[in-house]
């Protein structure tokens, strides 16, 4: 049973430009697919899947530094998926990276180990998408430090 429902309405505007309705509050979005199938005049659904999975795990980690009164920013996410063919032939996004990247030092904040060992598994979107999809993540600190994840 669902505790909460999330309802948005896509309708085309031209070929495979789509606008997307939020709701009265949140203004709309424009999507497309690039050339040659559209004219690349907004974000595809990758990138609107990668903005998902590096916002949800960018909020999910202040969160969890914030519950500590402590304070990481600014956070910066970065996102590669790798899109290729499955075993079918078919184009799928076949695994996502999520890079963060504190704008501290990790020796600063207390409570370090604590928040990187948890923050993940109270990312709804990113836990969810990564029952289908592998999602590999690092977490640097403002020196580069690796604090989670493995070297590239």
């Amino acid at each position: 049973m669902s505790e909460k429902t999330i309802q948005i309405t896509l309708t085309q505007v031209k070929d495979y430009q789509f606008r997307v309705r939020f709701s009265d509050d949140i203004a709309d979005l424009y999507t497309d697919e690039p050339p040659p199938l559209g004219q690349g005049t907004g974000p595809t659904p990758v990138q609107l899947l990668c903005a998902a999975v590096g916002n949800c795990l960018s909020d999910s980690l202040l969160f969890a530094f914030r519950k500590f009164k402590q304070s990481p920013e600014p956070i910066r996410a970065s996102i590669t998926a790798a899109v290729g063919r499955n075993d079918e032939g078919r184009m799928r996004v076949l695994s996502i990276q999520a890079d963060l990247s504190l704008g501290v030092s990790g020796e600063k904040l207390e409570h370090l180990e604590r928040v990187l060992d948890q923050f993940e598994d109270f990312c709804t979107v990113t836990q969810s998408v990564g029952e289908g999809i592998d999602i590999r993540l690092r977490v640097t600190d403002v020196n580069g430090v690796l604090l989670k994840g493995v070297e590239k």
